[in-house]
């Protein structure tokens, strides 16, 4: 569970970037839609190209939990990847296993879908896998194991409980709540992807450094 601490920086980071990190940031960023500090109100002053591409890929970044290191190993990946570089790299970043397990709505947050692959409790076609950056393939099974079933967030997921602050399960997986289970069924496409991000602006970032 997040504590209070977590809490306040993924409201307060939420509120820097402009975008929803957990759903308490969401209902925070309905209330108050500009950046937090005394001068959140006003207007920012007109930003550098640097800290536009920088925010950017901060954005990215936080929606997915990971490290700079592997941002940039999957930007790396995305540019050498045949077609657009942006899109490439949201497209490896949802099918990391963590994504996926927060898109098929077993997890809440994107914390929360980590711990839970972390914790030993998925399988991908009938294998343990606790690493969250593991690449799901399509045509993979990603279920939960027999014996976490009954534990309290997987019976409230099973039953929906997290359909109100997730969006809809994109086309690229085929879910089955009730047992728990989601199969990748092509590769995701950047338009399907719930992720907010102007992607050219990252590679933009990148390619500069």
């Amino acid at each position: 569970m997040a504590t209070k601490s977590q809490d306040r920086r993924k409201v307060r980071l939420s509120r820097a970037l402009g975008v929803a990190l957990t759903p308490k940031a969401a209902k925070y960023l309905e209330k108050r839609p500009y950046a937090p500090g005394e001068h959140g109100r006003t207007k920012r002053k007109q930003d550098s190209d640097y800290a536009v591409r920088l925010r950017e890929k901060q954005r990215l970044r936080e929606q997915y939990g990971i490290r700079e290191k592997q941002m940039r190993n999957t930007f790396n990946e995305a540019r050498r990847t045949q077609g657009l570089t942006g899109e490439n790299l949201v497209e490896l970043l949802e099918m990391r296993l963590d994504a996926l397990v927060l898109r098929a709505g077993f997890a809440r947050t994107t914390a929360q879908a980590r711990q839970l692959v972390v914790h030993r409790h998925i399988l991908v076609d009938g294998q343990l896998v606790d690493r969250p950056s593991f690449r799901v393939k399509p045509g993979q099974l990603i279920h939960v194991k027999a014996k976490s079933e009954g534990i309290e967030p997987f019976q409230v997921a099973a039953l929906g409980g997290h359909a109100e602050v997730l969006p809809p399960v994109p086309g690229y997986l085929e879910v089955e709540l009730d047992k728990l289970q989601a199969r990748l069924v092509r590769r995701p496409k950047r338009a399907e992807v719930p992720v907010v991000c102007e992607v050219q602006l990252v590679v933009e970032y990148y390619a500069a450094r």
